[in-house]
């Protein structure tokens, strides 16, 4: 017997099928010979922050890499581990030729939370290595907001944290190149599902500032 979660997606995947499948033009006979996205957004694993749903997006649309929040390690050759979000980046950059990239972070970030509040800090925990990717985020928040408390700490943590990664993103040789042939653009966004706002980072003032 199936539990009704699954019960569910199924009936999901039926709606889902009768949009893109069905008319005289589905939009999947388009998409079954291939996929042209021009952005690509790395977003947080959170099942509040779903980029698709956000942006209103039809498949096929954006190329999308999801992560403990939305964090994009620094370069470093790939015989050094498994890189998942990285191979993400080069595919999207190097095969796909995306015109953007989002990084998209969010209010109430659980990864985050956890790095301003110094939890798991166990050495086997994959989230704990994980989230020293933004510990540079944190120190940044701190040097400039250490009199506020938690929650607006973890605020700030997590618009640090975009930062950190659109940093992070300008270490990969085909990133840079793509830059520098004004191929690519790189965006910071901010999706504050408390209040139901989006902000975007300004390169020249280094603040968010909300878009209407």
């Amino acid at each position: 017997m199936r539990n009704k979660e699954l019960l569910k997606l199924i009936a999901g995947f039926r709606r889902f099928r009768q949009k893109y499948f069905s008319g005289e033009h589905p939009l999947y006979n388009k998409l079954s010979l291939g996929q042209s996205p021009k952005t690509l957004i790395i977003g947080c694993s959170d099942s509040r922050v779903d980029p698709a749903l956000i942006s209103s997006a039809d498949p096929g649309e954006i190329f999308v890499v999801r992560n403990v929040a939305n964090l994009v390690p620094p370069y470093e050759p790939a015989n050094l581990g498994f890189h998942g979000v990285s191979a993400a980046i080069e595919f999207a950059v190097v095969n796909l030729k995306v015109e953007n990239i989002v990084i998209l972070g969010h209010r109430q970030c659980g990864g985050i939370r956890a790095l301003v509040a110094e939890q798991n800090k166990n050495q086997n925990s994959f989230v704990s290595r994980w989230m020293e990717i933004a510990a540079q985020a944190k120190e940044n928040m701190l040097k400039k907001h250490a009199h506020l408390d938690f929650e607006e700490q973890c605020r700030e943590c997590e618009m640090e944290g975009i930062v950190t990664s659109l940093e992070n993103l300008k270490t990969f040789p085909f990133v840079r190149e793509a830059l520098s042939q004004r191929t690519l653009h790189l965006y910071g966004i901010y999706f504050d599902l408390e209040q139901g706002k989006l902000f975007e980072f300004d390169e020249n003032s280094s603040h968010f500032r909300q878009l209407e």
